[in-house]
């Protein structure tokens, strides 16, 4: 089988709907490149399960998302922080009671900030047009909406304008809805509402051909998802 790369968006502790994804897209946890745009962690309750998963994946790129990092200070420091267990920390926490494994700390240490394939970048936020990619900050490529809004914006407006240096740009972050990732420019929203009542999504790269979970709420009854942020 000829390799397949595939960009993911937010999973947000919902192992249930990883699973759904990779089973639709019919998935090769042996043979494709699963790029993941970040944000593994916080609003479900098997944040754990999620990277054991993605930890069976021989052929991953994980980017590195704003609850990912305050994961990580939390798994390197023990303090907890009360933006972070108010939007989906809490269930994070609940997900180790037994005790964060090593591999799971040394997984987000090795996220990478952003990830270029050819003329495609993949990144959690957003990056600054014209600016080289390692001159950004971390605040802007984890948290920044600014790349989102524009291209929604012109999206709604009905307007093809090219916004970014790249072909193309994937980035989570940003939950959009109607249930599938939306290209907008020259951008690809991927965040379809999975870490609270929308659906996860994978999407083919190459032929830009998605699957989606089904609604994240149906899959932990009695559950509540994170807040937003």
């Amino acid at each position: 089988m000829k390799p397949r790369t595939f960009v993911l968006g937010d999973i947000h502790g919902a192992h249930r709907a990883m699973i759904q994804c990779f089973e639709r897209a019919n998935f090769n946890r042996d043979v494709d490149h699963l790029i993941a745009l970040g944000d593994v962690a916080d609003g479900w309750p098997e944040t754990k399960a999620c990277i054991d998963e993605l930890l069976k994946v021989k052929n991953l790129t994980f980017i590195l998302g704003n609850h990912d990092y305050w994961t990580l200070e939390w798994m390197e420091t023990g303090t907890i922080e009360s933006v972070w267990f108010a939007q989906g920390g809490k269930a994070t926490v609940e997900s180790y009671r037994y005790g964060v494994p090593s591999e799971h700390v040394s997984f987000l240490k090795q996220a990478l900030p952003y990830y270029q394939l050819g003329q495609k970048l993949f990144v959690h936020a957003g990056v600054i047009r014209g600016m080289p990619l390692e001159h950004h900050s971390l605040q802007t490529l984890l948290w920044d909406r600014n790349l989102s809004r524009e291209a929604i914006q012109y999206h709604q407006l009905g307007l093809r304008k090219k916004i970014t240096d790249f072909e193309a740009v994937y980035i989570g972050h940003t939950p959009i809805s109607g249930g599938r990732p939306v290209k907008a420019c020259d951008v690809w929203l991927m965040d379809t509402g999975a870490g609270w009542s929308g659906v996860l999504s994978i999407m083919n790269v190459e032929t830009e051909e998605f699957f989606t979970s089904d609604p994240v709420p149906d899959l932990y009854p009695g559950v509540e998802g994170r807040r937003r942020g």
